[in-house]
C-alpha cells in the first residue's frame, strides 16, 4: 500500500511537472509572439517608405532593401513557434477534422514524436556552424551600403526552430494528456495552459 501511494504520489509530480512546462512553454512563445508582432508592424512603415522613395523620389537604397527581407524573415522564423501555439498552421488534410478529439491527439502526437522533433533537430543542428561560421567573421552584406549585421539574422534560423520545437513538445506533452483522458487544466494547481493571454 506504501508502495502504490508512492507510485501515485510520483505520477502526480510528474503530471504537474509536465503542466508547469507546458505553461511555461506556451507563455514563452505568447511573449515572442507578441514581440513578433510589433516587428510586422514595422515592416509596413519600412515597406511603405521604400515605395515612396522609389515612385516618389526616384531613390532606392540597398539598406532599406536588405531591411524588408531580413524582417520578413525574422517574422516567420520566430512567430512559427507562436503560430504551432495558435494552430495557425495550414493543414492541408480531408481526415484529421472529421476525427475525434483523440483520435485527433493521437495524429498530433505521432507528427511530433516522427516528424516534428526529428526535422527540428535536423535544421537545429545543421545550421549551427553555418551560424558559427557566420558569427566567427561577423558576416556583413557583401553589397555596398547593405545591412552590415548578417550574423545576426543568421542566429534566428536554429532560434526559431528551437521555439518550434519547444512548442512541438508543449503540444506532443498536451495530446498524450487527451489521449490519456487527463486535464491539463486540473491538480493539485490550476494551470490554465490555453487561456488567451491576451487579457
Amino acid at each position: 500500500l506504501i508502495l502504490l501511494t508512492g507510485l501515485s504520489g510520483f505520477a502526480d509530480d510528474v503530471t504537474n511537472f509536465l503542466r508547469i512546462l507546458c505553461q511555461w512553454i506556451d507563455r514563452l512563445n505568447e511573449y515572442v509572439g507578441r514581440m513578433v508582432a510589433w516587428v510586422t508592424f514595422l515592416v509596413v512603415i519600412v515597406v511603405f517608405t521604400d515605395v515612396v522613395m522609389r515612385y516618389a523620389f526616384r531613390i532606392s537604397f540597398v539598406f532599406i532593401q536588405e531591411l524588408e527581407w531580413h524582417l520578413f524573415a525574422f517574422i516567420f522564423l520566430m512567430g512559427a513557434g507562436y503560430t504551432l501555439f495558435k494552430d495557425g498552421h495550414v493543414r492541408v488534410d480531408i481526415i484529421y477534422q472529421r476525427l475525434g478529439p483523440k483520435a485527433q491527439a493521437w495524429v498530433n502526437f505521432i507528427g511530433v514524436l516522427f516528424f516534428l522533433i526529428p526535422g527540428c533537430y535536423m535544421i537545429i543542428a545543421t545550421s549551427s556552424n553555418f551560424v558559427y561560421n557566420s558569427w566567427s567573421v561577423l558576416e556583413g552584406s557583401p553589397d555596398p551600403g547593405g545591412i552590415p549585421y548578417r550574423f545576426i539574422l543568421k542566429s534566428t534560423i536554429p532560434a526559431g526552430f528551437v521555439l518550434i520545437l519547444l512548442q512541438g513538445i508543449s503540444m506532443g506533452i498536451k495530446s498524450l494528456f487527451t489521449i490519456l483522458g487527463k486535464n491539463m487544466e486540473k491538480g493539485p494547481k490550476s494551470y490554465h495552459l490555453e487561456r488567451d493571454y491576451r487579457s
